[in-house]
């Protein structure tokens, strides 16, 4: 029986989804839940799975098509198999590309693609990079975490690759980098590569806070030393109870909730005339990922445990890396923290993702010379700045905002006694 493979229903606010890549070629033997395709969409790559057991009899979109919800992506001869739908002549047939690849090819293809070992350990972007050039992934050292196989490491892995003998190396970078410049002085070489849909995105969003909102930052530093005390004396114990590391955006998810509830009007937003004052506490955790910054949300961050803040943003982030964190999950929150501290930076002003009306922006901890009790001490500081929307927050509020969460960081007893 052929059963057909569609575009999954998508979520209310996203209109359509862009088909990115095949993971399967015509006449491919597919286990039911098997990934057939990737679609992204202007937040998530979403896995279309196989609905049964079969052969991938057909492929009626091609890679770059935009689709909609319902739409046919494939066919799939259910409880055939390669052998036999060869036996009987079943046809698969696939919608010509604009490269004119035949099926034949494709299959070809298929052949000198990654490994499934190897394209597990893949984001979704480096998966499309591997499998467009043919590039065994374990031919390549990752840069991420256990060893892990980025985009920007096939990139420039295929770089060297394709660079004279005597060329030097490209450096390493956490975004792809550009083509090598040609050996001919004063060449010059240009890449033009459309926009992801999540850039795209992003950059709306950008522009559209930036036009729509009365943005203004503040800024304050925080002494991390009794922080710093807390975490070395309770790291080995909160570790082994709870099975993960205690960090700092756990202090710095408390601290803002302190803050928010005492200044109700930075959880708030604004909604034509009106102030929609949210009376729960949603939290954003920025996250870099290959394809973009995207913001996981910790719902009812007020009712978690420094543990739970901690290994929810560890989920978050691990699952945003390889692309299977779903649009609700990003949906939503009603404040941001974002932490540019982890790349270097020393100080910023990050920009408020709209609805929300402010954003908290951590920086790197550095070790400086500041005066206690009339006493010239070292301490572990850190430049942090809230951005806001000006229409709805007042510079009063800024400030004692930031004041109370630099109280609580300084003396974090002030979270467990409520004061």
């Amino acid at each position: 029986m052929t059963i057909e493979v569609r575009v999954p229903q998508l979520p209310e606010s996203v209109a359509d989804a862009t088909l990115v890549a095949w993971r399967k070629r015509p006449g491919d033997t597919v286990a039911r839940d098997e990934n057939l395709v990737d679609l992204e969409t202007d937040k998530v790559v979403l896995e279309v799975p196989a609905p049964a057991a079969g052969v991938l009899k057909e492929i009626t979109l091609t890679d770059g098509t935009t689709v909609t919800s319902g739409q046919i992506l494939a066919l799939i001869e259910e409880n055939a198999t390669a052998a036999g739908a060869a036996a009987t002549g079943v046809a698969a047939p696939v919608a010509a590309t604009a490269t004119g690849v035949t099926a034949a090819a494709m299959a070809t293809e298929a052949k000198a693609a990654t490994p499934a070992a190897s394209a597990a350990k893949l984001s979704p972007a480096a998966k499309r990079v591997a499998e467009e050039n043919k590039l065994d992934p374990q031919a390549v050292v990752g840069s991420g975490r256990d060893g892990r196989v980025s985009k920007s490491d096939l990139v420039n892995y295929l770089q060297a690759k394709d660079a004279p003998a005597n060329a030097p190396m490209p450096p390493s970078s956490s975004s792809p980098a550009p083509p090598m410049a040609p050996s001919v002085r004063g060449a010059r070489q240009e890449q033009r590569v459309p926009m992801t849909r999540l850039r795209a995105r992003i950059a709306e969003r950008m522009v559209q806070a930036q036009a729509r909102q009365a943005l203004l930052t503040s800024f304050n530093e925080v002494d991390l030393y009794a922080v710093n005390e807390l975490r070395a004396r309770y790291k080995e114990p909160f570790e082994r109870q709870h099975g993960v590391k205690l960090g700092y955006m756990s202090f710095f998810a408390k601290a803002c909730i302190e803050a928010l509830k005492k200044f109700p009007s930075v959880n708030a937003s604004v909604d034509g005339n009106d102030i929609v004052y949210h009376e729960y506490f949603d939290l954003g955790i920025a996250v870099s990922t290959d394809r973009g910054l995207i913001v996981p949300v910790l719902r009812g961050a007020d009712q978690l445990s420094f543990a739970e803040v901690e290994k929810s943003v560890a989920n978050y982030a691990s699952r945003a890396r390889a692309g299977t964190i779903t649009i609700e999950e990003l949906t939503g929150g009603t404040f941001t923290i974002t932490n540019g501290g982890v790349f270097g930076s020393l100080l910023s002003t990050p920009i408020v993702n709209a609805p929300q009306s402010a954003i908290l922006g951590m920086h790197k901890i550095q070790d400086r010379a500041v005066v206690i009790a009339g006493q010239v001490v070292v301490r572990p500081m850190m430049y942090v700045a809230l951005t806001y929307d000006h229409r709805l927050i007042d510079g009063r509020e800024a400030v004692q905002f930031l004041v109370t969460v630099k109280q609580c960081l300084e003396d974090p007893a002030r979270m467990v006694l409520g004061v």
